[in-house]
């Protein structure tokens, strides 16, 4: 921006930063040529340098200044003597010395290792940060330099930095210390204050500082938190059941509930699949030896008799005369050897008329004497 006055004032320029600039960290005069007796304003947050052939020729101070060799010394140097001492031509470039805040952060930090689960998963950091430049002069000649100056410039390469850091420093925190990665969010402000000073390491000799950090926040790709979230969940059920294999029985009687209160599939099926795993859980810890099939009420199960003389026990059942063994009324053949089985011949009562086996001397119904 450039103003010309009238009369005497043809001569002179005034020089300042535009106000579309004021909030740039860092704002470069676009000509090189500066006519002798300019007006510059400084303002009291900011540093306007000289910058002639990669080294720093002169400061001016906070004010306004006239561009006059008899009043600022180091102006000799950066004399135009191709226009006659009318012209001084250098860099000028106008940086701001106040704390620029609301900056904003952010990206992956790295996959690593949760030291509770041991699954492998991908962090991210979100922040602000607050920004200064403690040196003017080493700012431009080191980061700036022939590039064209710009605010993105500066806050860009602050940005990566920061990221840079973190990506090393929460890795090395948290791999020392063991914090598990499901709520690390808790560990922000130890965190913040723990890398804030490796930060300011990284910064310090480009003339830039890092103030503060603010809305610090750790957080994990929404995948790997609902991985995490599921293994902690089955973990502490599986501790509460008793055993892994009764807290899946579980989740799935549980399962098999819901869809039938909600209608879903057919009851008649899911109640017997329920009977089913129940019969398994009560079964639980009751095997034979060797895990015979059916063990705890599973297929193929059955029970041991509990009385009688086995499947043929009963009225009207035959005793094979070879083996004892107790046969089914009617059989031909004794089921435990094959004997053949002699069918008794049968008597009358002459008094009721009740069947009886022949041999019997008195009547089962009515007591009369059978006779042979």
């Amino acid at each position: 921006m450039s103003l010309f006055g009238k009369g005497n004032d043809l001569n002179r320029q005034f020089i300042a930063r535009p106000d579309q600039a004021k909030g740039d960290i860092l704002y470069k005069w676009p000509d090189l040529t500066i006519r002798k007796f300019t007006q510059v304003t400084v303002e009291p947050d900011e540093t306007a340098l000289f910058i002639k052939e990669g080294k720093v020729a002169g400061t001016l101070p906070q004010g306004r200044s006239t561009l006059d060799g008899a009043l600022i010394p180091f102006l000799g140097d950066i004399v135009d003597w191709a226009s006659g001492g009318n012209m001084y031509r250098a860099e000028l470039y106008f940086v701001g010395t106040r704390e620029f805040v609301n900056l904003p952060f952010g990206g992956p930090i790295d996959n690593i290792e949760d030291p509770e689960t041991g699954l492998a998963v991908g962090l991210r950091v979100f922040g602000e940060y607050a920004l200064a430049v403690s040196d003017p002069a080493t700012l431009i000649l080191t980061l700036v330099g022939t590039r064209q100056a710009s605010n993105d410039l500066v806050t860009d390469w602050a940005r990566e930095q920061i990221l840079k850091v973190l990506r090393t420093g929460v890795v090395r925190k948290l791999t020392a210390e063991k914090w598990p990665v499901l709520g690390i969010a808790g560990r922000t402000a130890d965190i913040e204050s723990s890398l804030l000073a490796d930060v300011q390491a990284a910064l310090s000799p480009y003339g830039v500082k890092i103030t503060r950090l603010g809305n610090f926040t750790i957080s994990l790709a929404p995948e790997d938190e609902q991985t995490l979230k599921g293994l902690r969940k089955d973990s502490a059920y599986t501790r509460l059941a008793g055993g892994f294999r009764e807290y899946g029985v579980g989740a799935a009687l549980k399962g098999i509930g819901e869809g039938a209160a909600a209608g879903g599939g057919n009851g008649t099926a899911a109640l017997g699949v329920g009977m089913g795993l129940g019969g398994i859980v009560a079964g639980i810890g009751m095997a034979p030896p060797g895990g015979a099939p059916g063990a705890g009420g599973g297929a193929g199960y059955q029970p041991a008799p509990t009385g009688g003389a086995g499947p043929a026990a009963g009225a009207g059942g035959v005793v094979c005369t070879n083996c004892h063994a107790a046969n089914a009324p009617g059989a031909k053949f004794c089921s435990s050897c094959g004997t053949a089985i002699a069918v008794p011949k049968v008597v009358h009562c002459t008094q009721c008329g009740t069947a009886g086996v022949a041999g019997s001397k008195f009547c089962a119904n009515c007591g009369t004497a059978l006779g042979s």
